[in-house]
């Protein structure tokens, strides 16, 4: 192997993690990527745990509260005990949710069925 094809080679596998992870977008940014797998971090602005809805969901708005919501990141009932209390521990945290970005509404969100789709910072 000639050593330009070398070189070539490592640049690539030490690429390659680089590019497997998804970019960090900002919660105005996520409309942008419906459909995508993506990263998207902002500021927990509101947050509330709808226990007397059907499907028992928490919301998390990022940077701007309900009712003027850019993004959302909803955790259904069935996969709430794995996230504890987001809707008081989180509030006011910088976090980044990470998932497919769908439309509700016309609203981009994530919807978290794991704890380790959700980080602090």
């Amino acid at each position: 192997m000639k050593l330009a094809s070398r070189f070539a080679l490592i640049i690539v596998l030490a690429l390659c993690p680089a590019l497997a992870e998804a970019a960090e977008l900002t919660p105005e940014d996520a409309s942008k990527h419906v459909g995508e797998s993506a990263t998207v971090c902002g500021t927990v602005a509101s947050a509330h745990f709808a226990e007397r809805s059907r499907g028992h969901p928490t919301f998390l708005n990022l940077d701007r509260p309900y009712p003027q919501e850019v993004f959302t990141a909803v955790i259904w009932g069935t996969d709430r005990q794995q996230f504890g209390t987001p809707e008081t521990t989180l509030l006011g945290k910088r976090v980044c949710t990470t998932g497919v970005i769908e439309l509700y509404r016309g609203r981009p969100e994530i919807i978290l069925h794991s704890s380790n789709q959700l980080t602090t910072q």
